[in-house]
Formats: C-alpha cells, sequence, structure tokens
C-alpha cells in the first residue's frame, strides 16, 4: 500500500500540451454558456495582444469559430477588412481562409468573419498574378467564394461588392498563357461575376445547386449572459450588501 502512494506518474511536457489543446478545443466548441463565455475571454486577450507574424495562426484557428460573440470580441473595434492587413499573404493564410469558405453555408458565415476573408483576398489577389503564386485558387475555391453572394442585396452591399471586385481580379489572370488551369479559373471567376449581374441569368446556372442551399437544421448560436464592467458588478455587490 506504501508503495502504491510513492508511485507517481510522470507527464512529460507533450502530453501536458496534449491536454491543454484537448481543453482549449472544448473552449472554442462554443456549445455551452461556459464555453462561450472562455473563448470570448480568450478573444479578448489575443485583441490586446495584437496579431504579428508569430501568432498568426492561432487567430485564424479562433476566426473558424461559428460563434459571433467571439468574433466580436477578437475584432474588438478593429474594421474587419484591415484585420489581417498587417501579415504577409501566404499559402497557409489564404488556403485557410478558402477552407472556411467552402465549410460554411451561404448566409451562415457571420458578416465580420466573411469580412476579415475577403480582406485577406483583397489584400492577396490586388495584383492577381501575383496572388496566384502565393496561392493558385481551384474552380472549387472560386466556387466557395461565389456560393457566398447573396443575390437579393444587389451590387452596393459591401460583402456583394467585395466578393464580386475580387472575381474581377481573378478573372484578370486570362490571357496570361501560363497554364490551362489559370485560363479555366479566370474564366469561370468572369462567369460567376458576369451571373451576378445578368438579371436573365442566376448563381445556380454556374456554381453548382448544392453549395447554393441554406441549411435549415443548424445548431443554434449559443448565447452569452450579459456582460457587465467590473465597476458596475462591484457596484452591484456593494447594493446587495447594503440591502442585506
Amino acid at each position: 500500500m506504501k508503495e502504491l502512494f510513492e508511485k507517481k506518474q510522470k507527464w512529460t511536457q507533450n502530453d501536458i500540451s496534449k491536454i491543454e489543446y484537448q481543453l482549449l478545443k472544448g473552449i472554442m466548441s462554443c456549445r455551452s454558456q461556459e464555453s462561450v463565455e472562455a473563448a470570448m475571454t480568450y478573444a479578448n486577450y489575443l485583441n490586446s495582444i495584437g496579431i504579428t507574424s508569430s501568432n498568426y495562426p492561432i487567430y485564424l484557428k479562433v476566426l473558424g469559430v461559428r460563434n459571433h460573440y467571439v468574433i466580436d470580441s477578437l475584432l474588438g473595434t478593429r474594421d474587419p477588412f484591415l484585420f489581417m492587413s498587417s501579415i504577409q499573404p501566404n499559402y497557409f493564410i489564404v488556403a485557410t481562409c478558402f477552407s472556411y469558405l467552402a465549410k460554411y453555408h451561404p448566409a451562415e458565415i457571420y458578416s465580420k468573419t466573411l469580412g476579415i476573408i475577403l480582406g485577406v483576398f483583397q489584400a492577396t489577389y490586388n495584383n492577381p498574378l501575383d496572388g496566384y503564386k502565393i496561392y493558385p485558387p481551384n474552380i472549387s475555391d472560386v466556387n466557395s467564394l461565389g456560393k457566398h453572394l447573396i443575390e437579393e442585396k444587389g451590387q452596393d452591399d459591401l460583402l456583394n461588392r467585395s466578393i464580386l471586385d475580387i472575381l474581377d481580379k481573378l478573372s484578370e489572370l486570362e490571357g496570361q498563357g501560363i497554364n490551362e488551369e489559370m485560363e479555366d479559373l479566370a474564366v469561370h471567376a468572369h462567369n460567376i461575376r458576369n451571373n451576378f449581374f445578368d438579371s436573365t441569368k442566376r448563381l445556380v446556372d454556374i456554381v453548382p445547386d448544392v453549395l447554393l442551399k441554406t441549411e435549415k437544421n443548424l445548431d443554434p448560436e449559443i448565447e452569452s449572459r450579459k456582460q457587465v464592467s467590473l465597476a458596475e458588478a462591484e457596484g452591484a455587490a456593494s447594493e446587495g450588501e447594503e440591502e442585506a
């Protein structure tokens, strides 16, 4: 019995890191009010230290959370389109952003999340050929971008206009004579943009119908409790003590 109590479990740093990662995954799942609030606090902390070239993968991870309270905490008062502006676009960043567009259904993605992603694309493909060298989108990527156009809102909507501008930049890759994949990409981007503007055509004529369908049975977004400042909380506690 003495030996049993004296026996010590050895934990490596790798073991501890795995536990920490699993706990963080649970927080970022936002499946309970407690996890939503913990994720908000974590996002607030990230907002306070600022995104850099050495920590941006963590910010991209939080960007994938489907909870607008968390995204609002991550952004703070910053313009979504400029959130990643201090980081030079690279393959990992752009590929991750396209993967989020593929993951979300039309009209499901939070507008600020979409704004952050579009801001990355604007910076990447401002010079289309340079952007293509950073990350060459394929037809599936362009469909994932085009499916988030909301036809009912028209071209004056900020998000629609931004998507259309990015498609226009990608269409400029046509005629470069570099490879067939680039030509097909440019033509497809042009066709999606053209179908949006042409009142006789619909996006469904160029983007696969399965991508344009909205999901009706999504799990509801879990809300956080009402947030109050520390001063307000202390004031309420003092009032309660006086009444008692």
